[in-house]
């Protein structure tokens, strides 16, 4: 997958990439080894910090590495498996020198509909909050490592003129969706259970299980619902209930559902939100604050210092400082 600048960012501090698979035109997903990766990119464009469209997967047999996630510095160690979601910020990995990683790593690049809509895909590729690592245990490597090799070897044999491309397509389709499934029953992610695995959940609210794995379907609605409203409204809609009566539901039931999933009230979902697009915006644009308090749908900057100030411990500007 070439990575591909979409436009023009406000400043020249992060990169937008547009996904655009330059040996099968069309198809929503590409894989490649990491090696593959630091050949296309030229050092200073591989180290710069990049905000894909598209989903990205890297999976680590080996090599170490530290990749950045919306400011959260990232270990790549044989076992290590990433996930960088549209919209998020990276830094491809690096080593302690600041060269890229040598990695031996598969990268798995899809755009956000070409996995079949599974509830249980649905909630690993859309929660805005979800886990952007996870250090494997030997049994759950080996079997994402087998679900990699499946999907890479029925990708190398795909062609879109092909006989059977409509049916290759949708296996593949199909086989991106095991790699999902599989990742939402690791630890951390939505149906996950304890085991060797760890999720690094640092950047987000402080996540606690409380049974969601055996949350009913219709108990989980609310909060599926309310993840994909957050993430189209959150620079317009600060409150919790503005949010319940949009989806239907009461303040109470709403709230119960974001528990029940992450332990937080709605309202503190919306605020992390709101405090992780600031962060980005202030880390990796020049905008001013006064133009990234408008952006974020606050009616005077003040507003949003003090919010900023609040939820992130520190002021916009103190923030940005330390970011560069």
């Amino acid at each position: 997958m070439v990575m591909v600048e979409t436009g023009q960012p406000p400043v020249p501090l992060v990169l937008e990439r547009g996904y655009r698979n330059p040996t099968r035109p069309g198809l929503g997903l590409e894989l490649l080894p990491f090696a593959d990766l630091r050949r296309r990119l030229p050092g200073d464009e591989y180290r710069r910090v990049h905000r894909p469209d598209f989903h990205h997967l890297t999976l680590v047999r080996g090599g170490h590495g530290t990749a950045m996630v919306d400011f959260v510095d990232r270990p790549c160690r044989p076992g290590t498996l990433l996930h960088i979601r549209p919209g998020q910020v990276q830094r491809l990995p690096t080593a302690a020198d600041g060269t890229p990683a040598s990695l031996d790593a598969t990268l798995v690049l899809f755009t956000p509909d070409f996995p079949p809509r599974l509830p249980a895909t649905a909630r690993v590729t859309d929660d805005p909050f979800g886990p952007a690592a996870w250090q494997l245990g030997a049994a759950d490597h080996d079997r994402l490592g087998r679900a990699f090799a499946e999907l890479a070897e029925e990708y190398g044999a795909y062609t879109a003129d092909g006989e059977d491309s409509e049916i290759s397509r949708e296996l593949l389709r199909q086989l991106l969706a095991g790699v999902l499934l599989r990742m939402a029953r690791l630890p951390g992610g939505p149906h996950g259970n304890d085991g060797a695995n760890e999720s690094d959940r640092s950047d987000r609210p402080d996540w606690s299980d409380d049974g969601s794995s055996q949350a009913s379907a219709a108990a989980q609605e609310p909060y599926r619902l309310f993840q994909h409203e957050l993430e189209r409204s959150f620079t317009t809609l600060r409150q919790a209930h503005d949010y319940a009566a949009r989806l239907g539901y009461s303040l109470k039931t709403l709230n119960r559902a974001c528990r029940r999933a992450t332990g937080h009230t709605a309202k503190q979902l919306v605020d992390a939100r709101v405090t992780l697009e600031a962060k980005r915006l202030l880390a990796h644009t020049d905008l001013p604050v006064a133009a990234i308090s408008h952006r974020l749908g606050f009616t005077e900057p003040t507003n949003f210092s003090k919010f900023f100030t609040r939820e992130a411990g520190g002021t916009p500007g103190a923030f940005r400082a330390d970011q560069r």
